[in-house]
C-alpha cells in the first residue's frame, strides 16, 4: 500500500485529539466533541468553533457520545466535518490513512458504522481502528532508560464515561481481565453540580462552569478522615476551603480561585469549595458512596491481576500505568500506591508510571504507532473494504470481537476470540441502536437558531 499522509483521531467522549502524524506529533488540536448551544450568544458551535464563544453560561450539550457508546453520528459527521476542513487540519481525507480510537467493549453494529463512515463519507485510502489501549505498549509510558519495553503492563484508563481497568501481555489487550468501574469525569462533574447548588448556588445548568471548578478545585484525598474532620472546623476558614470567584461573562471576566489576601469585588460571586474538593474525586475509589453496587478502582485492580497467569502476575503489579482526565486530579497516583500496596502480594512491588499528560498519551502512543510498519500491515484499505465490507476490519484488527456469552457474565468476561459474524447480545444496559448519518458527502445538518 503506498504511503499517505497519517491523521491521528483519539476520538474521545468529551474531547477529540486531532493531529497529522509528522505535523503535530506532540501538539495535537483537542475539540470538544459535542454540539453546544449558547444561550447568552445565541448561536450553536459545533466541536472546534466552541472556541469563538464569549459567554459560556448555560451551555446546552449535545453529545455523540451515549453511555460511552457512539450513538449519534449526525453530531459526529459534524464534527468530523470541521476537523478536516481549513480551519482545523486542511487535508483531503480521500488522500489520507486515519488511525482512530474507539471505546472498549464497542458494539458489532457501532464498529460497522465506523467502517461505513470512514469508507464511504470520508473515502480514506485505508484505516485502522482500536481501544486506546492497544496503543499505549507503542508510546513511552513504560519507558525506563536502559530498559526495554516490559511484556506485561496493567493500564488504568480514567475517562470521560467510565474507568477500565486494562491487562497488556506482549503489546495485545488481555479481554478476559478488562474490567470496568461505572465512574468517569461526567459523573463527577454532575455530582458536584447537584452539591453545589444543594449547598450553595443553583448550578445545575452550568456544565461547563462547574466542570472547570472541578479541575481547578477537587483533589483526591490520601487520608480522607483527616480531611473531613478539617472541613468541619469551620465551612468559610479552614486548611481545606477554597474560594472560587465565578465568572462575569458580561465583562468578559474569567472563573477563578481567589488567591490569598486577594481584594474581593462587591459584584463578584463566590462559592465556597470545602469538603466538595476531595469528597467528589472520592467516588472513584469508594462508588458506593453513592450508591453504585460497584468495587472501587483498587479492588477492581485486584480482581483483574488475580484472574491473570499466576506465575505473571507479579509483573502486572510493578508495570501499572495511568492515563485518563481523571488522572491529572492532585493525590490521585499517591492514594491508588497506598490502597493498591495493601491489596498486592507481600512479595510483589507496586510501581505507577504516570504520564506527564495523561489526557495526551493515547495520541502520543498513537502517532509513534501510526510511524511503524505494523500501521500499514494491520490497516484496513478502501479496496479490502469495497471487496469484503466490515468482514475486512474483523480479520484484520485485533480488538475484542463480540463472541457467544453466558448472558449472565456480561461483556467484561466475553471472549477474545469470537465468531467472524458477531452476534448482538440483548441487555438492560445496553446503549441505544447507533443512529447512522444520512448519506452525502456535505457537511451533516446541524440547525442554528
Amino acid at each position: 500500500m503506498k504511503s499517505s499522509t497519517v491523521i491521528m483521531l483519539d476520538n474521545g467522549a468529551s474531547t477529540i485529539k486531532a493531529g497529522i502524524v509528522g505535523v503535530h506529533n506532540s501538539d495535537p488540536r483537542i475539540i470538544m466533541n459535542a454540539i453546544v448551544r449558547s444561550k447568552g450568544d445565541k448561536a450553536t458551535y459545533i466541536g472546534h468553533e466552541l472556541e469563538k464563544c464569549r459567554d459560556y453560561s448555560s451551555l446546552h450539550y449535545r453529545l455523540p457520545f451515549e453511555k460511552g457508546y457512539l450513538t449519534d453520528w449526525d453530531a459526529e459527521k459534524a464534527i468530523w466535518d470541521g476537523i478536516f476542513s481549513h480551519e482545523v487540519l486542511s487535508v483531503n481525507t480521500a488522500e489520507c490513512s486515519l488511525l482512530i480510537t474507539e471505546p472498549y467493549f464497542d458494539l458489532p453494529n457501532i464498529q460497522d458504522v465506523y467502517d461505513q463512515f470512514v469508507f464511504e463519507q470520508y473515502d480514506f485510502q485505508s484505516y485502522h481502528r482500536c481501544a486506546p489501549a492497544s496503543l499505549i505498549p507503542y508510546g513511552k509510558l513504560y519507558a525506563s532508560p536502559g530498559l526495554s519495553t516490559p511484556e506485561c503492563m496493567f493500564l488504568i484508563d480514567s475517562g470521560f464515561s467510565f474507568t477500565h481497568v486494562v491487562p497488556i501481555l506482549d503489546g495485545a489487550i488481555v479481554w478476559n481481565a478488562v474490567k470496568r468501574v461505572d465512574v468517569g469525569g461526567k459523573l463527577l462533574t454532575n455530582q458536584l453540580k447537584e452539591l453545589a447548588s444543594f449547598r450553595q448556588w443553583n448550578m445545575m445548568d452550568e456544565t461547563h462552569i462547574v466542570n472547570n471548578i472541578k479541575e481547578k478545585c477537587c483533589y483526591v484525598s490520601v487520608d480522607f478522615k483527616r480531611d473531613m474532620e478539617a472541613s468541619h472546623l469551620d465551612p468559610r476558614n479552614n486548611s481545606i476551603v477554597q474560594e472560587y470567584i465565578l465568572p462575569d461573562f458580561s465583562v468578559n471576566r474569567p472563573g477563578r480561585v481567589r488567591r490569598p489576601g486577594e481584594p474581593l469585588e462587591e459584584q463578584s460571586q463566590v462559592m465556597y469549595m470545602n469538603n466538595e474538593r476531595f469528597t467528589v474525586p472520592e467516588i472513584i475509589f469508594r462508588p458506593d458512596d453513592i450508591g453504585l453496587e460497584q468495587s472501587g478502582i483498587a479492588s477492581t485492580v485486584a480482581h483483574s491481576i488475580a484472574l491473570l497467569p499466576d506465575e505473571l502476575q507479579g509483573m502486572f503489579w510493578s508495570n501499572i500505568g495511568l492515563i485518563g482526565g481523571n488522572a491529572k486530579f492532585p493525590g490521585f497516583h499517591k492514594r491508588l500506591e497506598t490502597e493498591l500496596r495493601a491489596l498486592a502480594p507481600v512479595d510483589c512491588d507496586v510501581s505507577i508510571h504516570s504520564s506527564k499528560d495523561p489526557i495526551l498519551e493515547t495520541y502520543w502512543s498513537g502517532v509513534a504507532f501510526a510511524k511503524k510498519a505494523a500501521f500499514t500491515q494491520q490497516a484496513v484499505t478502501r479496496a479490502e473494504y469495497l471487496e469484503m465490507g466490515s468482514n475486512a476490519s474483523r480479520r484484520k484488527f485485533r480488538d475484542w470481537k463480540l463472541g457467544p456469552v453466558d448472558a449472565s457474565r456480561g461483556p467484561e468476561q466475553a471472549s477474545r476470540k469470537g465468531p467472524t459474524r458477531p452476534q448482538r447480545i440483548e441487555r438492560e444496559d445496553s446503549p441505544p441502536l447507533a443512529r447512522r448519518a444520512s448519506k452525502g458527502k456535505g457537511r451533516a445538518t446541524a440547525t442554528r437558531r
